[in-house]
């Protein structure tokens, strides 16, 4: 039971009151008579709140929560007074996960119940436990406040960003149908033959099947299909770099929330898609897998990997997946480089997987980093600062060029776009038949 400030206020009349007992005698009698009045309702107050009012029926929590995302989570409480109650609801969450919405307040009629829900914002990965309830309600004379604990525990799961991958699903008509009009913009089209259809206006002429147009007296348009059964490889950077957090999350997040849409979109279009995370050596690998096979051990074997201030070594990493990988794959390598040593060490590995594989390098953005090339104040610190901003820009931009210059694809991207720029840089390569 704590005091309310209600009763906290009706104790400084009596303390008021005593100040003048100095300069009266008279009105102690009335000063005792306050008091025996307050401490009489009080204790009244004190003994009729006593007593479980409000019990929690039941939490539902998604057993799985995609990291970085608002996942709901629902509370069923019921009052167990005669009386109308304003309850004040707290909850105890894991050490990564926020809400924006606690407390909650709700009201409760008298024998009444009532849902609530609250957003739960987690920021790492892992297993972690949702655990008591708080609930705090006033006394009916409002001189105390309830307090109690009510035991609870729920398991969960924090993974990468799958309800993105769940919107996709909902919307995959509508995204196959945009995956179609990316496709039609690129010269050079298709390669398998799909079905026959009619001539719509805007058609290219060297789509018209004319043997078909004879036999049915109209025009009559192929449909081509792209390859399937293509190998994608997805190698995520977790080391020191890729701890760096932008909107509230590490680079490593963003490329890993980035790489599971892409691989179901990969296994969508009929390819085969792995990952592998490393940094001074090899964290986790899968091989390419079809289907919704590999969806399920992509988030299995990333589910529990998280950035570390450890070097990255390139070589180490790739030289064990170059020798694992028969087939000629893309290979997706999402990183972060900023010293001379790593971009060394990125190009030759580069190099080295250009002889039988497609590498596309992922090269994460620092938009801080950008805005320190423009110093706001005067100061001397601020033009050494944007100075150096520049020259690890330069280099940045150096990397780039020797990159494409020794045979790689590279997207160049601030974290924010690069799930859509990774899209349409896949549906280019199958486009251009560069597996």
């Amino acid at each position: 039971m704590i005091p309310s400030r209600t009763l906290v206020v009706l104790t400084a009349f009596p303390v008021a009151f005593a100040l003048g007992v100095a300069f009266e005698p008279s009105l102690l009698w009335p000063l005792l008579a306050l008091d025996g009045v307050i401490i009489i309702g009080a204790v009244i107050d004190l003994l009729w709140a006593r007593g479980t009012k409000v019990t929690v029926e039941g939490r539902v929590a998604p057993e799985v929560m995609s990291i970085g995302r608002a996942n709901v989570v629902r509370v069923q409480l019921r009052s167990h007074s005669s009386r109308p109650l304003t309850v004040t609801l707290f909850e105890d969450l894991f050490e990564h996960g926020r809400s924006p919405d606690l407390p909650l307040k709700i009201k409760l009629a008298p024998g009444s119940r009532a849902e609530a829900s609250y957003r739960v914002v987690p920021t790492r990965r892992g297993a972690y436990t949702l655990g008591d309830h708080w609930i705090r309600h006033r006394s009916p004379l409002g001189l105390w406040i309830r307090q109690h604990r009510i035991a609870a525990e729920v398991a969960v799961r924090v993974y990468p960003d799958v309800q993105a991958v769940r919107a996709y699903e909902l919307m995959a008509p509508h995204n196959r149908a945009v995956a179609g009009s990316r496709l039609t913009r690129y010269k050079g089209g298709e390669s398998e033959f799909e079905a026959l259809r009619n001539y719509n206006r805007g058609d290219q002429y060297r789509a018209i099947d004319w043997k078909a147009t004879a036999r049915r007296c109209k025009l009559i348009c192929r449909d081509y299909q792209l390859e399937r059964n293509q190998s994608v490889m997805f190698a995520l950077d977790s080391g020191r770099l890729m701890t760096a957090v932008v909107d509230e999350l590490p680079l490593f997040d963003h490329a890993l929330n980035s790489a599971l849409m892409m691989a179901h979109i990969v296994g969508r279009t009929g390819d085969d898609a792995g990952v592998m995370t490393f940094a001074d050596e090899t964290r986790s690998y899968v091989p390419p897998l079809a289907g919704r096979q590999m969806a399920r051990r992509f988030v299995q074997a990333t589910f529990d990997v998280h950035p570390e201030l450890r070097e990255t070594d390139f070589r180490a990493a790739f030289l064990r997946v170059a020798g694992r990988l028969r087939k000629r794959s893309l290979i997706v390598i999402m990183t972060q480089v900023i010293d001379e040593g790593g971009a060394k060490d990125l190009l030759e590995t580069t190099r080295t997987l250009g002889r039988r594989h497609l590498p596309l390098c992922v090269l994460l953005r620092d938009s801080q980093l950008e805005q320190l090339t423009q110093p706001s104040g005067g100061g001397v610190g601020a033009l050494y600062d944007a100075a150096a901003a520049a020259e690890l820009l330069a280099r940045r931009d150096q990397l780039v060029r020797d990159l494409r210059n020794a045979g790689a694809l590279v997207l160049d991207v601030l974290p924010a776009d690069l799930t859509p720029a990774l899209v349409n840089q896949y549906l280019e390569v199958k486009v251009r038949h560069l597996l």
